[in-house]
């Protein structure tokens, strides 16, 4: 298997004999995308400051950001953070398509917009990037709360015959908790293998901020020997030091 394909192929699942490693198996919580029009979403970013690409100038904006779609250029933008966060929180709003794949890569200057059918792609948790006072979700918390556990576990044990009621997974979808990811979004992401992971993490920079060197290693010495006296438990991933953010987290079926 390609390491793109991780999530989105099954590495286990494959013929004996003449075809093996050639014919692939989508893995369960695969998903192609079936496409939708970009029209509404060039209109969206022209109306948040793009300049279409026939009015460019490049001596004007020399360092602005290409924005591509479906792979045709379209137009540039001077601030592109902002029109990045503009269209990823429509998406999570369920205004644009959950299919529609956002790339931006940050070296080239290149705003990449995907849309088209076709595109494999798969689940992952989301994980908020800014505190927000609203639903009191903190920053590297995942979206998914004890509420809407609690609401799916309700609607498991007593359907609702209300299919606007219901939540289930498109639920999860339309309130921004689940991201689709096709494999070149997944690039540009930062994904966590479990919520406990991300909870260390999140605990490491509070110490970071708070202790003091010496506490900090009189920490992970006591952290140490607990892990030796149990030998037997499960291997934590360790959280590396030089990763500042994480954006997504892996669904564990």
């Amino acid at each position: 298997l390609h390491n793109t394909h991780w999530g989105l192929v099954c590495p286990a699942e494959t013929p004996e004999g003449q075809a093996c490693g050639l014919v692939k198996n989508l893995s369960l919580m695969c998903y192609v995308s079936v496409g939708s029009p970009a029209d509404p979403l060039i209109d969206f970013m022209i109306h948040r400051g793009m300049e279409v690409v026939e009015e460019y100038e490049p001596t004007r904006y020399p360092h602005a950001t290409k924005i591509f779609v479906n792979g045709s250029w379209v137009g540039v933008h001077s601030d592109p953070k902002h029109l990045v966060h503009q269209v990823l929180s429509t998406r999570r709003k369920n205004v644009v398509q959950f299919e529609v794949s956002l790339v931006r890569d940050i070296r080239d200057r290149e705003f990449k917009i995907f849309s088209d059918a076709g595109r494999v792609m798969r689940p992952v948790f989301t994980v908020q990037q800014e505190d927000d006072d609203e639903t009191g979700i903190q920053k590297g918390q995942l979206i998914l709360t004890k509420e809407l556990v609690t609401k799916l576990a309700q609607e498991q044990a007593e359907p609702s015959d209300d299919p606007s009621e219901k939540l289930g997974w498109e639920g999860l979808v339309r309130a921004g908790v689940i991201e689709y990811l096709d494999a070149e979004e997944e690039e540009t992401a930062m994904i966590c293998m479990t919520p406990e992971d991300l909870e260390l993490y999140r605990e490491q920079k509070i110490d970071e901020a708070t202790l003091t060197v010496e506490e900090r290693q009189a920490k992970q010495e006591a952290e140490k020997r607990e892990q030796e006296e149990e030998r037997n438990k499960r291997l934590k991933t360790k959280v590396n030091p030089t990763t500042h953010v994480y954006t997504h987290c892996e669904i564990h079926p």
